[in-house]
């Protein structure tokens, strides 16, 4: 080979050494986290186009198309039998359906003007006498005794009473916990009435608006609401109205009951709308052949509440327009996308493997995270922590939340050590348990970090747009997600599992029960009564009786269970020391137990 030809054949390598140089160069900046990249994903999830990304909606489904497309062109994996889409039905609204009608001595009432069903409600045909039975309470405690049903007989009969308590606006009344429309149902029921009819106080708007109520199943009886019109004729026959009905009860502290003169007649007939919500589901699957089998989970929902409205979630129910959700949570979503690029450009350094779940229906009562962790597209026990990322684009004083903490020995020192030095502060909380998509994990007795930049006045309302975008609080965050997921993919052993606080809603808030059961409920089932998730405590009441996991509760103490409200009523009744009866259904089988608290 002459000079020339030398000197040509060295700058040809140069060129190409150089060349790849700047690839791997742009290939490594392109992944990074950018600003910019976080705010064009926010702005096309929290677009009006999305219309507040409503589960089961137009708006739903381009964002589920948006998502997909994205981490196609990272190289992400599908996560769920070679697709993307893990679909799942949820119900959403309510409405009448044909032919319902009321008839009080032969005159017929209007549907959704003179009265209207509850969304607990059973449907069916309903005929018999009617009697008024006050506050329709039946209680007996050392600070209260107070019965309506004492001196009339309601078997067969429609029950008529009073909404709220004669202290309807004392926060710590003793009347609260017994004064719900749903718990004076049950007390209804119990004492065998045919169905129950609402009616209003003297300061209640007319008519309560049908809306779909989630975890509330069909009561066995009839729940009517009475427009305050048609309650004051049937009360002034009897020679009562309202407002004179509310003073006695209310001045004197006593019950008031009564027969009523008429025969009621009701047909109610109600249908459940439901639509297909789909989680999305990506994977990084690992080369490691010793780790690959693991998973580290990053979530973040993406749905929000559409046109807000009753019922919704809104904080401004009367303004129906779309509510953007561009911190609830196109925020979250926009960080699962940024870090699933980045987390694919090292996936050669990944010992674990990652899947990226975008969840639907948390607004809903986390109904999406709920279906995987039921439904999960991997073994559930080789999830070994899951990151949830919700509401993370408001940053404030460099201050952010991380939730979580206490459910691994070792989280508290790693974010310790990956945060030091930096330009925020962590907020750390210990409990496992949250109204995010991180709650059915942990339920699982899997170690979960939930990352959160704080509630403000915007949140659940048309002003939560993406100008509020604090970019490069969010960025941090993202960071030090990634840092961490980073480390718990190439570690040794993963997160150990520590109990962190309740694992349900029920045990979260369950300060006025005074015995528990010791099981986590199974929030997403279907079956009528209370599904047993798992055993919470293997030397707890249910534990020895000989429940398990995948048992149906249906009765308790001889009184019907059919959803997990009903279930918490009961339990509030029972004491410490008592021993119950127990009906509950296994594989369909009905078994009866005794129940020693």
């Amino acid at each position: 080979m002459n000079e020339n030809k030398k000197t040509l054949y060295a700058v040809f390598i140069f060129l190409i050494i150089g060349f790849g140089l700047v690839q791997t160069k742009r290939s490594t900046s392109d992944s990074e986290i950018s600003e910019d990249e976080i705010m064009n994903h926010i702005r096309y999830l929290s677009h009006e186009k999305r219309g507040g990304r409503y589960p089961g909606s137009r708006g739903s489904k381009d964002v589920i198309a948006y998502i997909t497309k994205q981490l196609k062109s990272y190289g992400i994996q599908p996560g769920v039998n070679n697709s993307f889409v893990q679909p799942f039905e949820i119900n959403t609204d309510i409405i009448l359906g044909d032919s319902n009608y009321l008839k009080i001595d032969g005159t017929s009432l209007t549907p959704e003007i003179d009265y209207i069903p509850f969304s607990f409600s059973s449907s069916g045909i309903y005929k018999g006498e009617a009697v008024f039975a006050g506050y329709g309470f039946k209680i007996k405690t050392p600070d209260l005794v107070w019965n309506d049903y004492k001196s009339i007989n309601v078997k067969g009969k429609w029950v008529i009473v009073m909404r709220h308590s004669p202290e309807r606006k004392l926060q710590h009344s003793v009347f609260l916990e017994h004064s719900s429309l749903h718990k004076k149902m049950l007390v209804a029921r119990d004492e065998g009435a045919l169905g129950i009819i609402f009616i209003s106080q003297i300061q209640d708007p007319d008519l309560y608006p049908l809306q779909y109520l989630e975890g509330y199943k069909e009561s066995g009886i009839p729940v009517l609401h009475l427009s305050n019109n048609s309650a004051d004729k049937i009360l002034r026959k009897e020679g009562w109205t309202r407002k004179k009905i509310q003073n006695y009860m209310n001045t004197k502290l006593k019950p008031l009951s009564f027969n009523l003169s008429e025969t009621i007649t009701a047909k109610v007939n109600l249908s459940l709308i439901t639509s297909r919500a789909a989680n999305i589901v990506g994977l990084i699957k690992s080369g490691n052949r010793e780790f690959r089998d693991e998973y580290i989970v990053i979530g973040a929902h993406f749905d929000h509440v559409g046109n807000g409205g009753h019922s919704s979630g809104s904080r401004k129910p009367e303004t129906l327009t779309v509510h953007p959700g561009a911190d609830d949570n196109a925020s979250g979503t926009a960080g699962l996308l940024e870090l699933a690029q980045k987390l694919a450009s090292q996936k050669g350094r990944l010992k674990r493997s990652i899947l990226f779940i975008g969840f639907d229906a948390e607004e809903k009562g986390l109904l999406g995270s709920k279906y995987f962790t039921e439904n999960p597209s991997v073994d559930i026990r080789k999830i070994k922590a899951m990151i949830n990322m919700d509401m993370i684009g408001r940053m404030k004083d460099s201050t952010f939340t991380v939730g979580g903490v206490g459910t691994s020995p070792i989280f508290e020192n790693l974010l310790d050590s990956l945060s030091a030095y930096k330009n925020f502060k962590l907020n750390k909380t210990k409990p496992g348990f949250g109204p995010s998509d991180h709650a059915p994990f942990y339920s699982k007795d899997i170690p979960v970090l939930f990352f959160f930049s704080g509630f403000h006045d915007e949140y659940h309302t048309p002003e939560d747009t993406w100008k509020l975008i604090n970019l490069k609080g969010q960025k941090q965050i993202l960071n030090l997600v990634y840092d961490i997921v980073f480390h718990l993919s190439r570690s040794q052993k993963p997160p150990s599992y520590s109990e962190a606080g309740p694992k349900s809603r029920s045990m979260a808030s369950g300060s006025s029960f005074k015995v528990t059961f010791g099981i986590v409920p199974n929030y997403s089932s279907s079956a009528v009564g209370l599904e047993i998730d798992q055993i919470s405590n293997v030397e707890g009441p249910a534990a020895k009786a000989g429940m398990i996991s995948g048992d149906v509760i249906r009765s308790i103490n001889g009184k019907k269970v059919n959803d997990i409200y009903e279930y918490m009523e009961r339990l509030r009744e029972l004491k410490p020391g008592i021993e119950v009866p127990v009906e509950i259904n296994r594989n369909d089988l009905k078994m009866k137990l005794k129940v020693k608290f």
